[in-house]
């Protein structure tokens, strides 16, 4: 049986700053929908997540790592604002996924009774010129951590929905 993967949260100042991942990492779109499920079931936590933000993955190891540590989900900044991540910040060192968190104050949900949930998206890069599709999935969660609605597709045109395009903005030099 392959090893778990494992998922743990932490903050700083009272706002979501990124997440640990441990056993190993997804290897599947729907292990990353299941992992983008998780973060935004943290998200729909009242007021950890201010804005909405953007999460990039990285495979390098926290300072003095628990054992079974394989890297971390780390926030890159806001969306909007002074403070934005820039288009393309990853470029250099492009991340192997793009998370973006949407807090309940900035999800519309998918339906009126799901109000308060909170919603995101996994960017699964690809390199389509050699045949490698680009990968997404969506999660909307609610704070109780029902997860209202998840969706993950391959052979993704990445402008042709908000989340993705402004990832991969993010992606582009």
């Amino acid at each position: 049986m392959r090893d778990q993967i494992g998922i743990a949260a932490f903050h700083s100042g009272g706002s979501l700053r990124g997440f640990v991942v441990t056993g190993r990492w997804p290897s599947t779109t729907r292990e990353w929908a299941q992992l983008l499920a998780l973060t935004v079931r943290v998200a729909s936590l009242p007021g950890l997540l201010p804005t909405s933000t953007v999460f990039g993955v990285r495979e390098e190891l926290p300072d003095d790592p628990e054992p079974g540590t394989v890297g971390l989900v780390l926030a890159a900044g806001p969306v909007l604002g002074e403070t934005a991540v820039e288009p393309g910040c990853f470029a250099q060192h492009q991340p192997p996924a793009l998370i973006m968190l949407h807090p309940p104050s900035e999800t519309t949900p998918s339906l009126p009774e799901n109000a308060g949930a909170a919603s995101g998206c996994v960017l699964l890069p690809g390199l389509p010129y050699l045949g490698l599709d680009h990968r997404a999935a969506w999660v909307e969660a609610e704070a109780d951590g029902t997860v209202t609605s998840l969706v993950s597709k391959v052979n993704v045109d990445p402008g042709r929905d908000p989340d993705t395009a402004v990832l991969a903005m993010l992606l582009a030099a």
